[in-house]
C-alpha cells in the first residue's frame, strides 16, 4: 500500500500543535473525516498559512503517518472569502460544520455530505445578511436528512394523519416533539403523550451513513429532491430508532423543553424546507426564522447527544425582538 494518497478536502477544523504546525480536520469525498498535520502552517511564510484556514477547499498530497498523517502538498481550489469576511455568515459556517462533524464518518467515502456543505456554504457566502438565518436554518434541516433523522413534518408523528396549516384561525397550532421525532396533532398532545412515546422507541441503531447511504457525484436541485424525499419516507422512523434511556427518561439535550407549539406559518415553512431552493416568503420575519432554527438545533442536539458550540454567537447575531410578529 502507498505511503501517500492524494484527496480533496474542505478544512472544518484547525488547531495549534506543537510551535509552528496546525493540525486540520478535512472533510473529503474520497475518505470522509481525517485528521492531518500542516507542517509550519502557523509560520507567516508558509505554504501552509493560508491552505490551512477555515472552509479552505484544497486539492492534498498527504503521507500517511504512524499517529498521525502529513499534509506535503496542497493546491487551493476554493476559499469562500465571503464567510471570514461576515461574522454572521462566519458563524453560521461554523455552525454547519459543527454538525456535519458529528455526522461525517472516517475512512468512508462521504461524497454526498462533502457536497451538500459546500452547496450550503455557496449559497451562506452569496446571500444577503438578512437572509442568512432562513439559509442556515434550510441547511440544518438538509443535513439531518442526510443523516437520516430528518423530523417528519408532513404528518403526525403518533396518528400519521396528513397536517394542513390552518390560516383562518389565529389559534390553531401542532406540536413538534422530539421525541416523537417532529409534528404531532394537538389533539393527539396529552400529559401522557411524551411517556407513550418513549415506551414505544426501539433500541439504538448505527446512524445510517454506516449502513450504506448511496452517494452522488453532483448535488443540485435533483440531489436535494431525493433528500427531500427520503426525509419524510424516514423522518419520524429513524429518529425513533435512534438510543432513548427508557428508565430517565432523558439525554443530554432533553434537559431542555422538548415539545414545542408552532403555528401555521411555522409549519407551512418547516414543510417546504426540504424543498431543493428556500422558500420564498416575503412577509416571513426573521423571528420566526430564529424560532424554526431554535427548533431544529434542539432536534438536532438531541438526537446527536451533543451541544452545538455555535449556536451561541447564532443567539447573539440574531436575537429574537419582542415586538417583531
Amino acid at each position: 500500500m502507498s505511503r501517500t494518497y492524494k484527496a480533496t478536502g474542505i478544512n472544518l477544523k484547525g488547531m495549534p500543535l506543537g510551535e509552528y504546525d496546525r493540525l486540520l480536520t478535512i472533510l473529503t469525498p474520497e475518505f470522509g473525516v481525517i485528521r492531518a498535520v500542516a507542517p509550519g502552517a502557523r509560520k507567516h511564510k508558509s505554504q501552509f498559512a493560508g491552505r490551512s484556514g477555515l472552509f479552505v477547499v484544497n486539492h492534498l498530497l498527504i503521507a500517511q503517518g504512524r499517529n498521525l498523517d502529513k499534509i506535503t502538498q496542497a493546491q487551493t481550489l476554493e476559499s469562500y472569502p465571503g464567510l471570514s469576511a461576515n461574522l454572521t455568515k462566519l458563524t453560521a459556517s461554523q455552525y454547519l460544520a459543527e454538525l456535519v462533524l458529528l455526522q461525517a464518518l472516517s475512512g468512508q467515502p462521504q461524497e454526498e455530505l462533502y457536497e451538500l456543505l459546500s452547496e450550503h456554504l455557496r449559497r451562506l457566502e452569496n446571500a444577503p445578511i438578512h437572509t442568512v438565518i432562513a439559509h442556515l436554518t434550510q441547511a440544518v434541516f438538509h443535513l439531518l436528512a442526510i443523516a437520516g433523522i430528518g423530523p417528519q413534518v408532513q404528518l403526525c408523528c403518533i396518528t400519521q394523519q396528513p397536517l394542513t396549516p390552518d390560516f383562518t384561525n389565529p389559534n390553531w397550532y401542532v406540536g413538534f416533539n422530539v421525541l416523537a421525532g417532529g409534528t404531532v396533532m394537538a389533539s393527539a398532545i396529552g400529559p401522557r403523550t411524551v411517556r407513550k412515546i418513549a415506551d414505544r422507541l426501539p433500541a439504538a441503531r448505527p446512524l445510517p451513513q454506516a449502513i450504506g447511504l448511496r452517494t452522488v457525484r453532483k448535488i443540485g436541485p435533483r440531489t436535494v429532491r431525493k433528500i427531500a424525499q427520503r426525509t419524510e419516507e424516514e423522518g419520524a422512523q429513524e429518529s425513533a430508532k435512534l438510543e432513548y434511556d427508557n428508565q430517565s427518561g432523558q439525554k443530554m439535550s432533553s434537559q431542555r423543553a422538548l415539545h414545542a407549539r408552532i403555528n401555521a406559518t411555522e409549519l407551512a415553512l418547516l414543510q417546504q424546507l426540504a424543498a431543493p431552493e428556500l422558500p420564498k416568503q416575503k412577509i416571513v420575519t426573521s423571528n420566526i426564522w430564529r424560532r424554526l432554527e431554535q427548533i431544529l438545533r434542539q432536534y438536532a442536539e438531541y438526537h446527536f447527544d451533543r451541544q452545538i458550540r455555535a449556536a451561541a454567537l447564532i443567539d447573539t447575531c440574531f436575537p429574537i425582538w419582542s415586538g417583531e410578529g
